[in-house]
């Protein structure tokens, strides 16, 4: 009597080909989480925890002494909702403190947006 390979002559190669699957779907796993861990980790606490900003009340203060007043309040207005911040007092010296508001461009022109 020979040696008996197998009673179905596909059913090895089916078994190496689910285990290759299983492999490819568990890397995909794990690299899929390591990716999202990173995310969570560069993100500021203090993004996370900023409550809503007042911004009308807070960019009337920002552009009282603006000559251009409607025009500062409304892009003041629009940073301000995008960025949750607007930086304190009414000169360009304190931009820095709100990086999003203080690099925030007009798409069209390339210029500053933000008041």
């Amino acid at each position: 009597m020979g040696y008996r390979v197998s009673a179905i002559p596909h059913f090895d190669s089916m078994k190496i080909l689910l285990l290759h699957v299983l492999l490819v779907f568990s890397i995909f796993m794990v690299v899929a989480a390591e990716d999202e861990q990173p995310l969570e980790s560069t993100r500021s606490l203090l993004q996370a925890a900023a409550p809503k900003i007042d911004c009308p009340s807070t960019c009337l203060v920002r552009c009282g002494r603006n000559w251009k007043n409607e025009m500062c309040n409304k892009m003041c207005n629009v940073c301000c909702n995008r960025c949750n911040c607007v930086p304190p007092g009414t000169g360009q010296e304190t931009r820095r403190i709100c990086p999003c508001y203080d690099t925030m461009k007009n798409p069209r022109t390339g210029k500053l947006k933000c008041p």
